[in-house]
């Protein structure tokens, strides 16, 4: 059974950091592209950022320059680094393997 579990979400201040994980487990972690998508309250899903099995990434205009995904595959772990945060950026965040994604972890950025 495929499972994602994200953690390290929180309240943080407008310009503050917070790295997000991602404990995949259930297929081989390696081989598959992974996403990080968000949903702020009463909007749709967003798309934030993708990570090849390459290495190479891809990000949404808005978080380019501020976030930074990246994965360790002997872990099944992805990440995202999420600096100079701003309350736009407040959602719930979740990793993604094509269509499934986890249950979420909630940031929130306000001062």
């Amino acid at each position: 059974e495929v499972q994602l579990v994200e953690s390290g979400g929180g309240l943080v201040q407008p310009g503050g950091s917070l790295r997000l994980s991602c404990a995949a487990s259930g297929f081989t972690f390696s081989l598959y592209a992974m996403k990080w998508v968000r949903q702020a309250p009463g909007k749709g899903l967003e798309w934030v950022s993708t990570i090849y099995t390459s290495g190479s990434t891809m990000y949404a205009g808005s978080v380019k320059g501020r976030f930074t995904i990246s994965r360790n595959n002997a872990e099944s772990t992805l990440y995202l680094q999420m600096n100079s945060l701003k309350p736009e950026d407040t959602a719930r965040y979740y990793c993604a393997k094509d269509a499934l994604r986890g249950q979420g972890t909630q940031v929130t950025v306000s001062s």
